[in-house]
């Protein structure tokens, strides 16, 4: 008897340590996420099929060149909902994202190699399997679907013949991947780590109209694969 009471006041004692999830909870994260991205351009290629071959060296001073996007941190929040303990659906509503795109290359007809920044919004909704959610390490795996919503887009390319206006594609869809872990803390809180892949592209057009030798109106000059890797480390509370 002694020792089932003594059994029963440990269990107790810990108890409130994890911050275990079931079904129906909800869980809000803040977090600091780092969004890279691996992009693949072909900017030299698309311009000669657009204008004719030689343009791009004439523009870019290279055949091969491409487009650069910056990397940037920002601050993130998103919010799971528990279906059950070891299913989870995490909404990721990241605030916008400025990347700053230049071109790479060296002489030929542009003033400058930096063409302006973007801003990218890019919700994400993922599916996660959580592995061991009643215990303090809780590691997961994730798949879904990333919007990308371009809400600012300040490009133009600086060239001999004056400024040039740049669009990029206003909206994006492509799939996420992820994996990561809470790490359960006392009353509901807990540390994450995650880490997420998303596949999205979008298309590149320049507006030559008035130049002398070139078709008017905007022409596809790429289709850049952004393909960012996102890395995000922050806090959460379960209610």
């Amino acid at each position: 008897m002694k020792k089932s009471v003594l059994v029963l006041a440990i269990a107790a004692t810990f108890a409130p340590v994890l911050a275990q999830a079931e079904a129906g909870d909800w869980v809000v994260r803040l977090r600091a996420t780092n969004i890279n991205p691996s992009e693949s351009s072909k900017l030299g290629e698309t311009t000669d099929k657009a204008y004719g071959v030689g343009t791009a060296d004439l523009l870019y001073g290279s055949a091969s060149a491409n487009l650069q996007v910056d990397s940037n941190t920002i601050p993130e929040l998103d919010i799971s909902y528990y279906v059950t303990k070891n299913i989870a659906l995490e909404l990721i509503l990241a605030l916008g994202t400025k990347h700053d795109v230049k071109t790479s290359g060296a002489g030929g007809g542009l003033n400058s190699r930096k063409l302006g920044e973007v801003n990218l919004l890019p919700p994400t909704l993922t599916a996660q399997w959580h592995f061991n959610p009643d215990q303090t390490f809780d590691p997961y795996v994730g798949a879904g679907i990333s919007y990308v919503r371009a809400m600012d887009n300040g490009l133009s390319a600086n060239t001999i013949g004056g400024e040039r206006p740049i669009r990029i594609d206003r909206n994006s869809w492509g799939p996420a991947i992820q994996a990561g872990f809470d790490v359960n803390l006392q009353d509901g809180w807990l540390v994450n780590f995650d880490v997420k892949k998303i596949w999205f592209d979008t298309d590149v057009k320049i507006d030559t109209q008035g130049l002398v030798g070139t078709p008017s109106g905007y022409r596809k000059i790429d289709s850049l694969d952004i393909d960012p890797l996102v890395v995000s480390v922050g806090i959460g509370k379960k209610f």
